[in-house]
């Protein structure tokens, strides 16, 4: 797959990449706004977190990440610190430090989420995390929590528009190494088709 990612994609394929992966949705008031830890651009994800909550966008969010190579700190304990400088109250923020995966950010993340509000209290939630990634983060989350409304808000740091991914290497093998797993990921379960067609 690693080999793949270094491909020059058909125009097709740009053009499939960009209506179905790279997707962008309507943003509304969510209950929970649900942070997926990363080891790219985590001062962004941070503002742009305290950016929705000083829009209003959202009443908690959970922090989800572990310790990852090169660091002895977990994605957490990175992204959390500025957002709370950024004028997030701290105790609105859930924490979750042992995820590795998109998987186990949703997976560890659920009983915290339902220990702290009761999942049956959230109806909605907004997924933030990296444009390349991009509706994976939604998909693993219908996996796993079918019953509440999903928005998807992505950010990059990088200087080309999101639509011309495909002209920046280091973009384009990016969003063709995450698009080219999910058909892998839907075939052994775990991710779900979302937005539903």
């Amino acid at each position: 797959m690693d080999d793949r990612c270094h491909r020059l994609p058909s125009e097709a394929e740009i053009a499939e990449i960009n209506a179905r992966h790279l997707i962008a949705t309507p943003l509304k008031p969510a209950d929970l706004l649900f942070v997926f830890g990363t080891r790219e651009d985590a001062e962004l994800r941070a503002r742009e977190a305290c950016r929705l909550w000083h829009d209003g966008y959202f009443r908690w969010s959970i922090v989800s990440g572990g310790v990852t190579a090169g660091s002895d700190r977990s994605e957490c304990a990175i992204i959390k610190p500025p957002m709370v400088a950024g004028g997030i109250p701290a105790d609105r923020i859930l924490e979750e430090h042992r995820a590795t995966n998109t998987g186990e950010n949703v997976i560890f993340s659920l009983p915290i989420i339902d220990a702290a509000l009761g999942l049956k209290n959230v109806r909605s939630v907004i997924c933030l995390g990296n444009s390349w990634t991009a509706r994976r983060y939604p998909m693993t989350l219908h996996r796993h929590w079918v019953e509440v409304d999903k928005m998807l808000h992505t950010i990059d740091s990088f200087a080309v528009p999101r639509a011309l991914w495909h002209t920046d290497p280091e973009f384009r093998r990016r969003v063709l190494s995450e698009w080219d797993k999910i058909e892998p990921y839907r075939a052994r379960g775990l991710i779900a088709e979302w937005p539903e067609r």
